[in-house]
């Protein structure tokens, strides 16, 4: 079995959920979750977090809005696409920071590890 990247996972040395971003071999890259410090996990120590892990740690928290159906998120999506088409590094590089900031304040809670 291995993990998709973006999954979010439990390192079970220390119980610290983090956010896959990417393998080699037996090793598998996370990240806490919303951005923030990195390291490498033996893949033997990992396993999915559950629905109230995440709850824990303030991912999709109740009063959060989901990004289905969310207004904005097309908008700046497409912004940064036709940034990318048009070949203006400096406009695709602040059209994607604008999605991100956009995900991280508006879908998910401020925070770090469990």
């Amino acid at each position: 079995m291995t993990y998709r990247n973006g999954a979010f996972v439990v390192d079970t040395r220390e119980g610290w959920i983090g956010q896959v971003i990417d393998s080699a071999g037996s090793r598998v890259h996370v990240r806490a979750p919303g951005g923030g410090a990195e390291w490498e996990v033996p893949f033997s120590v990992l396993r999915l977090a559950t629905r109230e892990e995440r709850d824990e740690v303030g991912l999709w928290p109740r009063g959060t809005r989901s990004r289905k159906g969310c207004p904005e998120c097309p908008a700046l999506e497409l912004a940064w696409r036709d940034a990318a088409e048009g070949g203006d590094k400096l406009k695709e590089a602040t059209a994607l920071v604008a999605l991100r900031r956009h995900g991280r304040v508006v879908h998910m809670l401020p925070g770090g590890r469990a």
